[in-house]
């Protein structure tokens, strides 16, 4: 069943581009409200726990690495369909794969540097959510 919240990072790379204003403005014009939102630092610790998931695959060390060389957004978004929305919207994870007008096609620079992370399903919505922001955070 579907929910109507996601959770969004916006991205070191398009934080010290200074296209997070720009992303976060497509994301409200694209019906998404924003329910919790912050900037943040994540050390390698912190970002290999968001992305203990891939704790085994190769990209690993390169991704907590990256994640945490400099600042985020962290998002909560509100919307009917929220999840899949949102997917469609940021685009395919490789930027070259992205649909035209894709935040990810839009503002992307690579694979592993590619703008904004959007939940894949309710499930991860909520745990990622629940990551950066508690529940009295989030209205």
């Amino acid at each position: 069943m579907a929910t109507n919240r996601t959770f969004t990072m916006v991205k070191p790379d398009a934080v010290e581009a200074g296209n997070a204003g720009a992303i976060l403005k497509m994301i409200e014009e694209a019906g998404f409200r924003i329910v919790a939102l912050k900037k943040t630092l994540l050390t390698q610790e912190r970002a290999g726990q968001f992305y203990a998931v891939h704790a085994e695959r190769p990209f690993y060390a390169s991704l907590c690495a990256y994640m945490s060389s400099g600042p985020i957004y962290a998002a909560i978004l509100e919307k009917e369909n929220a999840v899949a929305d949102f997917r469609t919207l940021i685009g395919a994870t490789n930027p070259a794969q992205a649909a035209e007008g894709t935040i990810r096609k839009l503002f992307a620079t690579s694979l592993e540097a590619n703008a904004v992370h959007g939940s894949d399903s309710d499930e991860n919505a909520a745990i990622e959510g629940g990551f950066f922001f508690s529940l009295t955070e989030q209205f």
